[in-house]
């Protein structure tokens, strides 16, 4: 037997090699830090039988209000109600359009045509992944038989999009803004808070989140206490006292239970964006060590660009791959979690193919999408298993 039949006999022989599993999010390593508290938050609602709206609600609405700077908050069921109700709040009404980006989850665009406006989708910035300004201009000064009543940009993976030059132009075009900030809670933009950037600004607590619920939750933020008072009508069917509807609303009321582990939370999302911070600045001299990052076009990974006014939370670690699909399946392999946000735009998707747009209309979008990996991304992940992950991206394109 030859020398190299006697090494691939071995390497036939030799035991798969086994891989220590690294989740894209693991939420029993927080529940363990804060599993008591938890506990007696839900007792004390359980003992007080207000399991809908109720005190509880009350006080996480006033303490997300200061947290994020806002004169007021309104909770409700979810991130996608609270981007309907911000919608109503700010008028948006059947006839109207709203601009918003095409790279986004599809609560984005859906929560506009609840609202019985039109979406129109506008392409990205390729370092950033969120709605480029100067891609919204044009699209404002083309006109259209629709008249647009606000910009609804999104604050992709925890960081805030340019609300500067959007502001400039909703002012010369006299819009509101309304922030889709459901992955960015505590982001900044030059010092100022998400939640407070806008006319309003709707947040998700969904159970993956920054500040997670345990079930489905959202809130929206505003300065304006007419509107909150509104949004708290339209929650609630419509009625500002039972059994009396002013106008047709909807029912999305946040439960008790939801708000109170909220409350527990929120003490600690500071902290827990920081720690985020941290990774995503360790995965950056990683990939960076390893030789996968480059300035060159060619460049096998690119981690996305952070603005220098915005401070970014993290929601989500996203790096644009070369053959990420192949990638993708390699990690799987040994077992390393992933995830596309997002696979498909929103001017792609099937129900929206009524507005007209076609593959190659927004062009950043659509190459986003066929690029973006999110890595393993949370608080508590060690270095030791970002190295793994590092590692192994390293090895598929050696």
């Amino acid at each position: 037997m030859t020398q190299s039949s006697t090494a691939k006999s071995r390497k036939q022989q030799s035991p798969a090699r086994k891989f220590d599993p690294v989740p894209l999010l693991d939420l029993h390593r927080q529940y363990r830090q804060i599993r008591e508290e938890v506990l007696a938050a839900v007792e004390r609602v359980c003992a007080s039988q207000q399991f809908i709206l109720g005190a509880e609600v009350a006080a996480l609405e006033h303490e997300i209000a200061a947290f994020t700077g806002a004169s007021a908050a309104v909770g409700c069921a979810s991130g996608t109600d609270a981007l309907w109700l911000a919608l109503l709040a700010a008028g948006v009404q059947a006839g109207d359009a709203v601009l918003t980006t095409s790279f986004s989850f599809f609560a984005s665009a859906s929560a506009i045509v609840r609202a019985g406006a039109r979406p129109v989708l506008v392409d990205v910035d390729p370092d950033t992944l969120n709605l480029d300004p100067d891609r919204v201009k044009p699209q404002l000064q083309a006109g259209g038989s629709y008249k647009i009543r606000a910009l609804l940009p999104v604050h992709l993976y925890g960081q805030c999009a340019d609300i500067d030059r959007l502001q400039q132009i909703a002012d010369e075009f006299q819009l509101s803004i309304i922030e889709d900030a459901a992955q960015a809670i505590g982001a900044k933009w030059r010092g100022r808070t998400a939640g407070s950037l806008g006319v309003a600004a709707a947040f998700s607590f969904y159970p993956t989140k920054n500040l997670s619920a345990y079930g489905e939750a959202g809130l929206v933020t505003t300065n304006d206490l007419d509107w909150a008072e509104h949004m708290r009508n339209l929650r609630s069917h419509g009625s500002p006292r039972r059994y009396h509807h002013e106008e047709l609303g909807w029912n999305c009321r946040m439960d008790a239970i939801q708000a109170a582990i909220l409350r527990v939370k929120l003490p600690h999302v500071e902290t827990w964006n920081q720690q985020r911070r941290q990774r995503a600045a360790t995965y950056d001299s990683l990939l960076a060590d390893a030789g996968l990052v480059s300035k060159r076009h060619d460049s096998r990974v690119k981690p996305l660009h952070t603005s220098p006014h915005a401070f970014h939370v993290f929601h989500q670690y996203v790096i644009r791959a070369h053959r990420r699909d192949e990638l993708r399946k390699f990690l799987d392999e040994r077992k390393i979690g992933t995830e596309i946000y997002y696979p498909t735009p929103l001017h792609l998707q099937p129900c929206l193919a009524h507005l007209g747009y076609n593959a190659g209309d927004l062009p950043e979008s659509e190459r986003a999408a066929r690029e973006v990996l999110a890595l393993p991304m949370f608080p508590e992940l060690t270095e030791a298993e970002q190295k793994c992950v590092v590692e192994s991206i390293a090895e598929f394109y050696s």
